[in-house]
């Protein structure tokens, strides 16, 4: 969808180009400067939108009409819809899971495996199975990770290596989760399928993990773990005395990975899943519906409690309030903010692409392009230099991911090689960027800052190697007449 100047439109020079990013990135510096966490919840939607406002006077000073600039805005943001309704349907599923024991069950296995002897490798892999379950790492951090660091602290354990464990894994489990928002976005960014992409993912993923899990097996073969994992136990018995607990209550999952293997589109897998976990719940945590619905056994309140989960998620009460952050949240009313912020960051960068700011500040990077493998790297590091420069993950993915579509899609590639470099290089490294809102995030949980726990963060630095590799060598490169069909949405 390149703009090439007609009917009196100017083309950008280099300074209009680069004047609403720099908008963007003074704005969301000072978001993040002013609202911390919260910057992502209003004030980065009003940054991009301000951004926007921006580049559209430029549009006008180079004689665009509004109505190219409204269809080019348009245009971009139907590129997400098809993403926006998964995100949306990915609420619901996440709270009937959580309702229906599915996710407190995956929590109370994945404790099981946490053993003295490979604690830092255990923490990753348990935060990755904990992660993929819900879709969120910021969550998983905030709460397993929470209580991983101190464990970590009693055994006198490194609080560096193991908050590195725990982004890891976080992060892990986030990129190959269907229910993650950014899992979600950089396909649809890219014009490709979310089951499709995950599956292409998993090449550069899948030995990014294995590999950290070796090193934190190293690091912890001398660890002293003589002191007792009191802390996870009474989590493993609070989730117990909460819900039953058993491997049934995995059948929703099961379910889901089988459709998603089938190639089952994503949209009414999704919701599938969303509407036997209400089911699961109806049949196996009775107890559980009963306390929400204040004790009324009634088929009308058992069906407004799991409407409700479907809605607006669940609130779980528990001895433990790192338990009841876990435990609680999901609905699709949850995923309106992720919605909203997906929805602006597409029309700032569907403006800039329409009025062809976008390809001038691209065309000086491609003129050092030569190669398959110089063109991964060009996308790799706009996306790191997109999250240190904008300060938000969601804009490192639909930068770069409209600036070098096209080009990926000239050289004949697969939209899935881009859906990957995106999320191999902007999800990963939004992590290790201390003001970036995902960095600024895992300091406050985890009270380690991202200069300090970077170094042992072996999964986000590694990965974007992997792809990195893979595209000088041409490993696992998938170009379009390899394709069997088409795989845009």
């Amino acid at each position: 969808m390149q703009h090439t100047p007609s009917n009196g439109t100017r083309s950008p020079s280099v300074l209009q180009a680069a004047t609403p990013l720099v908008v963007l990135i003074i704005m969301l510096a000072s978001s993040v400067y002013l609202f911390g966490e919260d910057s992502s919840y209003g004030p980065n939607q009003i940054a991009l939108w301000i951004a926007a406002g921006v580049a559209i006077a430029i549009g006008f000073y180079n004689h665009f009409s509004w109505e190219q600039i409204e269809d080019g805005i348009k245009e971009g943001i139907s590129v997400a819809l098809g993403a926006l309704l998964i995100i949306l349907a990915v609420g619901s599923l996440i709270g009937t899971w959580l309702l229906a024991g599915t996710v407190p069950s995956m929590i109370y296995y994945g404790l099981e495996l946490l053993d003295p002897s490979w604690f830092y490798a255990a923490s990753a892999l348990m935060c990755g199975i904990i992660s993929l379950a819900i879709g969120s790492s910021w969550t998983t951090a905030a709460t397993i990770g929470v209580a991983l660091m101190g464990v970590a602290a009693g055994m006198g354990l490194s609080p560096a290596i193991t908050a590195g464990a725990v982004v890891s894994g976080a992060y892990f489990g986030d990129k190959m989760s269907p229910l993650s928002d950014t899992t979600n976005l950089a396909p649809a960014v890219a014009g490709t399928e979310l089951f499709a992409h995950i599956r292409y993912m998993a090449l550069t993923a899948g030995p990014g993990f294995a590999i950290t899990l070796v090193i934190f097996l190293i690091l912890g073969f001398n660890a002293d773990t003589s002191v007792s994992l009191l802390q996870l136990e009474r989590m493993q018995l609070e989730l117990q005395n909460t819900f039953n607990i058993g491997w049934l209550m995995l059948v929703p999952l099961l379910v889901l990975l089988y459709l998603a293997a089938t190639r089952k589109p994503a949209l009414p897998t999704v919701f599938f899943g969303a509407l036997l976990g209400g089911l699961w719940a109806v049949i196996f945590q009775p107890e559980m519906i009963s306390k929400l619905a204040e004790g009324d056994d009634s088929y009308v309140a058992t069906l407004k409690i799991v409407w409700l989960a479907l809605t607006d998620g669940v609130k779980i009460e528990t001895s433990s309030a790192d338990l009841n952050d876990l435990l609680s949240g999901g609905g699709m009313s949850s995923m309106l903010n992720t919605v909203w912020l997906i929805l602006s960051a597409m029309t700032f960068g569907a403006i800039m692409e329409k009025l062809g700011l976008l390809q001038r500040l691209v065309a000086g990077i491609l003129g050092y392009v030569k190669s398959v493998g110089s063109l991964i790297g060009a996308t790799l590091f706009t996306c790191f230099g997109a999250n240190v420069l904008t300060a938000d993950q969601y804009m490192a993915i639909v930068l770069p991911g409209r600036m070098y579509r096209e080009e990926f899609e000239r050289r004949g590639l697969d939209p899935r090689v881009l859906s990957r470099t995106l999320e191999d290089s902007a999800t990963l490294t939004s992590a290790l960027i201390p003001w970036n809102t995902c960095g600024a995030f895992m300091m406050g949980a985890l009270g380690v800052s991202p200069w300090i726990y970077a170094p042992f963060a072996f999964f986000n630095w590694i990965t974007p190697l992997i792809a990195l590799f893979y595209g000088y060598t041409g490993i696992k490169i998938l170009r379009l007449e390899q394709t069997a069909k088409p795989t845009t949405a």
